[in-house]
């Protein structure tokens, strides 16, 4: 609080008379203002519709019978008070569409001399009317470091303990630095709210608790929409083949929960068919590093109008920022980047405002990009420096798809050494994996028509009356791996 209060005093010295800060905390606001009114002997007052302006630092008693609620009255109270006093607004913008109100602020932002008043908006979300915000000052206050998100989660743990007979909290020091890094991003407030609910329930931190402190962070940054939370994270045993791309994950996972802006891993881009896993790797990602995983929509992206889809974009990848540490998973790339004459310059727009935060981006977010027409993609986003690698997923070998069986068939609870996987595994060269998995579901439906278990039989009859992808799309698929031999590498 000290260094807000230093800062806030910086934009004070600068003589600005409007200043906005936008914060779910306004409590914290509050008492970070008293803090800067006493340091400068300022009196500070406070307005909100319901109680008008009121002497906060002094008892609260209100200024007058109740006719300053109506923000024109406080806000003229405001200008025409000829000391430098300091006064703050709560959720005074569901006003700012009276151009009354709106030419009072702008006369307050005008004022000139060193003994006029200060004028501090405070609200969730602020936007100001394009006659004043050239004349205000935005102002954030800082959110806790480590250092006090681990001293806000031991103050809960102590104070559970004083409320169970000094029993203590049970946890280890990985899933505490864990937690920790995934309060990251939430005012003090919150940060306490989720740390007592992680502990209350059972006197317990641990990692089943990871998912729910993830999600519930989601919840309080309001970041549905454009920006998707996956509540489920494969692991990567459920993930069959690609051993060079687990290989390359895991050698560069601590460098990456270090935190440490120089190396940071960036990200990756996965390239392949359909039906590969591409998905189910990024999901694993975060399943493997105990990270939220965030899914940028592109059919939710766009907007028809002007200006909206990057504005749009950029308000994703910010709160894509405040969940870091994180996984950013872009789904079908193509989808939202492909090159084309007919948007308006939409996907070159687009283009450019991901590229310069993927260029510019300091907080941990791990971008995973996954693409099928990688044809599609435009040459700036594959060039060498923009992701940490390029990899392909091909088609499943002997030995995968045999692995892949084994897990479909674990997963729906059947007993792996009934069936022949080599034998299955080679009567589905060719298939991706989605295609094995729908030979199981095919096999386990037949089984309950007959009132049966599947077994090797139905499996293999479900395999011969598929025809996969490498089949019907043969030419395309050669085309791909063509493309990938030389730029990309076997994941």
């Amino acid at each position: 609080m000290k260094n807000d209060i230093r800062d806030l005093a910086l934009v004070l010295e600068s003589r600005l008379r409007l200043v906005v800060i936008e914060s779910w905390d306004e409590r914290r606001v509050l008492e970070t203002l008293t803090g800067l009114a006493v340091s400068r002997g300022l009196a500070l007052q406070v307005w909100s519709v319901t109680e008008g302006l009121r002497r906060f630092a002094f008892g609260g008693e209100a200024l007058d019978n109740g006719e300053s609620c109506a923000a024109d009255i406080a806000l003229k109270h405001v200008k025409h008070d000829p000391l430098a006093n300091l006064y703050v607004f709560c959720d005074l913008h569901p006003f700012l569409d009276e151009p009354r109100l709106v030419r009072l602020l702008k006369e307050i932002a005008m004022a000139e001399g060193a003994s006029a008043p200060t004028l501090v908006l405070v609200s969730h979300t602020f936007k100001l009317p394009s006659e004043v915000q050239r004349y205000a000052a935005r102002f954030s206050l800082t959110l806790p470091s480590e250092e006090e998100l681990l001293s806000i989660v031991r103050d809960e743990a102590t104070r559970w303990s004083e409320r169970n007979r000094g029993a203590r909290v049970r946890t280890d020091n990985r899933t505490l630095q864990q937690v920790v890094k995934n309060l990251r991003g939430l005012s003090h407030v919150e940060a306490r709210s989720l740390a007592h609910s992680l502990i209350c329930d059972d006197g317990a931190i641990t990692q089943d608790d990871l998912p729910e402190l993830n999600r519930r962070k989601f919840e309080l940054l309001d970041m549905d929409g454009v920006l998707g939370f996956e509540y489920e994270t494969a692991r990567f045993a459920d993930v069959g083949g690609l051993q060079n791309f687990k290989h390359w994950l895991g050698e560069r996972q601590s460098a990456f929960m270090a935190g440490s802006k120089r190396d940071m891993p960036r990200g990756v881009m996965l390239v392949g068919v359909q039906g590969g896993g591409k998905s189910m790797a990024a999901k694993a990602v975060a399943g493997l590093w105990g990270l939220p995983l965030l899914r940028l929509d592109f059919a939710c992206l766009y907007n028809k109008f002007f200006g909206e889809t990057e504005r749009n974009l950029r308000e994703a990848l910010k709160l894509a920022e405040q969940m870091a540490p994180c996984v950013l998973w872009m789904d079908e790339l193509e989808k939202g980047l492909a090159t084309g004459a007919m948007d308006g310059g939409v996907s070159q727009r687009v283009l450019g405002t991901l590229l310069t935060w993927m260029a510019e981006r300091d907080a941990p977010v791990f971008m995973v990009a996954t693409a099928n027409a990688v044809d599609r993609l435009p040459p700036e986003l594959l060039r060498k420096g923009r992701f940490d690698e390029l990899f392909f997923v091909d088609l499943p070998d002997q030995s995968t798809r045999a692995e892949i069986f084994r897990i479909h068939l674990a997963r729906r609870e059947l007993n792996t050494d009934s069936f022949d996987l080599d034998v299955l595994a080679g009567a589905c060269d060719g298939f991706s994996g989605a295609e094995i998995e729908q030979v199981v579901v095919s096999a386990v439906y037949a089984g309950q028509a007959q009132s049966r278990e599947p077994d090797q039989r139905m499996l293999l009859d479900c395999v011969r009356a598929t025809s996969p992808l490498s089949v019907v799309m043969a030419e395309a698929l050669d085309d791909l791996r063509s493309w990938a031999s030389e730029r990309t590498v076997l994941a």
